[in-house]
């Protein structure tokens, strides 16, 4: 048997404008005028042999029959959305194994994989911290600067880097000017470069430290200054998480670009794959 359905057009000025409100909001949302939305609700009107809207001066009503249809109409479209995202988003299903630097891994990759794993509910993630793309990884997020070989590589992120401390170490020695840093210990991430640059930038001798610690890693400089044993340089992306939770604060409104930045890295061979895709497209999303 044949199903007779309106016109889809009309529908969806049907729809447009009960959601809106107004058939001047419907014409803006479609990108059409307004009278094209108006010659569309008449065709649909005439269509079905009922009126679905009562016009009080610049405002218009649902009629009985609109209210009804309504529902109807509007979850039909939103699974025609549905099903076309699904038709247009690749197949993806298998293990897909991710490499990062170990404090965006801990501080920043993790706590969003769920939202990674409820979008691909197919997909199962192998987690690992690393400094360089390893020979089974299929994707990794890496820091540094442009040159990754002969592997695809894409800049993710640029980065600020800037000073914080717990506030329970900022709550016992307080900082009135920016010479106070001088009552702090240093955590160092590598062999005081960063530091070098942001003290520079803020016009402060090294020497000024009370003592340095030095790490081989980010997260373990970020691990002790939550435990209030000194200061550390945190960056834009790293430790937002830290300091919108108020576990972190940043003592200063010095910020200084980091000559390293974030890059998506994977094999050349690999980026193409559903998965890798995926994961990439995702990551993007989540900056």
């Amino acid at each position: 048997m044949t199903r007779k359905l309106p016109p889809l057009n009309p529908l969806k000025a049907f729809e447009a404008t009960a959601r809106c409100g107004s058939v001047s909001a419907a014409a803006k949302e479609l990108q059409v005028t307004h009278g094209a939305i108006s010659h569309q609700l008449r065709i649909l009107e005439e269509n079905l042999g009922v009126l679905l809207f009562t016009r009080k001066g610049n405002r218009i009503e649902l009629t009985t029959q609109g209210a009804y249809l309504l529902p109807s109409v509007s979850q039909a479209f939103i699974d025609i959305a549905s099903a076309t995202a699904q038709l247009q988003r690749p197949a993806t299903s298998g293990l897909l194994k991710v490499g990062c630097v170990p404090a965006l891994l801990s501080l920043w990759l993790i706590p969003r994989m769920h939202l990674f794993t409820e979008q691909y509910p197919d997909v199962t993630l192998s987690l690992s911290a690393t400094h360089i793309l390893e020979e089974d990884m299929d994707v990794a997020l890496l820091y540094g600067g442009s040159d990754w070989g002969d592997n695809w590589s894409r800049l993710w992120s640029h980065l600020s880097l800037f000073p914080v401390v717990s506030p329970t170490l900022i709550n016992a020695m307080p900082l009135r000017s920016i010479k106070d840093i001088g009552k702090y210990n240093v955590l160092h991430s590598d062999n005081g470069q960063e530091w070098g640059i942001w003290l520079d930038e803020a016009v402060i001798d090294a020497g000024v430290f009370k003592r340095n610690y030095y790490m081989n890693d980010a997260r373990m400089a970020l691990e002790a200054a939550l435990n209030s044993q000194g200061m550390a340089l945190g960056d834009t992306m790293t430790v937002k998480d830290l300091v919108r939770d108020g576990k972190l604060v940043i003592p200063f409104d010095v910020l200084v670009p980091s000559k390293n930045s974030f890059h998506i890295v994977c094999r050349t061979e690999r980026r193409s794959t559903a998965l890798v895709k995926s994961f990439i497209d995702w990551i993007f999303d989540q900056r």
